[in-house]
């Protein structure tokens, strides 16, 4: 999905690859992931469109592990929530994949920056049409940039015209990369140096390293600090961390997996992802990013007017996230078979996880988030093929439309 960083195969550019990148971090003590309880006897029926859906990704794509946590509110008692798993967390021990594991999640990280960003706008500390300059001045110029022309708002959407840092050549091949330190200040500066980009959108983390910076000016405070302050204590994520320098995951995870240069498969689960910051460096599990984005399009961390800003949306280029995806502010959203839409993020990491949260379908009604279907996923290695990206994007589109009437008309 396009909220991720960058798809880490080697020149890969076919639609639906962008669908893997996206990061964040966070400070503070950390917990271990919580197992789910022991299986329910209620009969909460079948869920074998999702099943199959994610089967699907391990046994055809050959992706070495994916879950799924699915949260309904509509259903009762134990039938609300439903979380499965396929394939191997561990390649070198078997031992099964399953959905209470952290990972990396790339740029689902965006979307906790974008709400702390709006948090300062509803505190009137800045404004979505400040410019990049007054916050930092002389941080973008040249090379056709200036921060004057540049605005708050378009770093939300990516419409920004900044260049992806990315992009750049020697990002070809990450793995050579995966145990270096960046400081955001060179990231951007190298951003700058590339080509800019053709079109009103380009998906670029570079955007996210300036809003993380301008968080920084404006509060005082580093914007992980800030980000764990506002979102990730009050929630109780007790399983989202920013790993910062730290190149291992701490406490339960599934490793992670990509194709090395001489066409093997490595496990790339060890990876300093400074580089990502607050556009894709955060750990995660499912069941934190449920109540995260639950919490965002239910109302919990902004008011009315922030959120509808959020939600308002720009079209997306289709050869960096898919058909029918549209950006808004830190939020994508994307249409549905059964009728309606989802929101949320995705983010990839060049080690091999893949996250994703979606929330829908329809808009939220009260302040535990509606009665809305949910879908959080999983994957220790990043889909290979544009079928394999289409099978990703299925699972989701299966597990929110799963015995959900059709809202659409023949």
């Amino acid at each position: 999905m396009p909220t991720l960083l960058r798809n880490p195969a080697p020149g890969r550019r076919t639609a639906l690859a962008v669908l893997a990148a996206v990061m964040v971090l966070a400070t503070g003590p950390v917990a271990t992931a919580q197992a789910p309880g022991p299986p329910s006897t209620a009969d909460c029926g079948t869920h074998d469109q999702a099943r199959r859906a994610l089967n699907v990704l391990t046994d055809r794509d050959g992706i070495a592990g994916a879950a799924v946590l699915i949260t309904d509110p509509t259903a009762d008692g134990p039938c609300g929530r439903w979380a499965e798993a396929a394939g191997t967390a561990d390649l070198r021990t078997g031992r099964p994949m399953n959905a209470a594991d952290r990972l990396r999640v790339g740029s689902v990280t965006k979307t906790f920056t974008a709400t702390v960003v709006l948090q300062l706008v509803a505190e009137r500390r800045l404004s979505l049409e400040d410019p990049v300059e007054r916050y930092l001045p002389g941080l973008i110029h040249g090379h056709g940039h200036h921060g004057a022309r540049i605005t708050v708002r378009q770093l939300l959407q990516h419409t920004s015209g900044l260049p992806d840092y990315l992009d750049a050549p020697e990002w070809a091949h990450p793995e050579r990369l995966r145990y270096r330190h960046f400081e955001p200040r060179d990231l951007v500066t190298r951003a700058l140096e590339l080509p800019r980009p053709q079109g009103q959108w380009h998906y670029a983390t570079t955007n996210y390293l300036v809003l993380g910076m301008i968080v920084r000016e404006v509060t005082g405070r580093a914007p992980e600090t800030e980000i764990a302050r506002r979102i990730i204590t009050p929630l109780g994520l007790r399983d989202t961390y920013w790993p910062g320098d730290g190149t291992r995951v701490q406490g339960p995870y599934s490793h992670s997996y990509f194709t090395g240069e001489d066409g093997r498969r490595v496990d790339g689960t060890s990876w300093n992802m400074t580089f990502g910051g607050v556009g894709g460096a955060l750990v995660s599990t499912p069941a934190d990013l449920t109540r995260f984005g639950r919490a965002l399009l239910g109302g919990r961390l902004l008011p009315p007017a922030q959120l509808a800003q959020m939600r308002r949306t720009v079209a997306a280029d289709p050869d960096r996230l898919w058909p029918g995806a549209r950006y808004g502010l830190g939020l994508i959203s994307s249409p549905l078979s059964c009728g309606g839409t989802w929101w949320g993020h995705a983010g990839t990491v060049p080690g091999g996880h893949r996250a994703l949260i979606a929330i829908g379908p329809g808009g939220t009604n009260d302040t535990n988030g509606g009665r809305l279907r949910s879908v959080a996923v999983a994957l220790n290695e990043v889909p290979a093929t544009l079928q394999a990206e289409l099978d990703f994007l299925d699972l989701v589109d299966k597990s929110l439309c799963e015995h959900r009437p059709s809202e659409r008309t023949t």
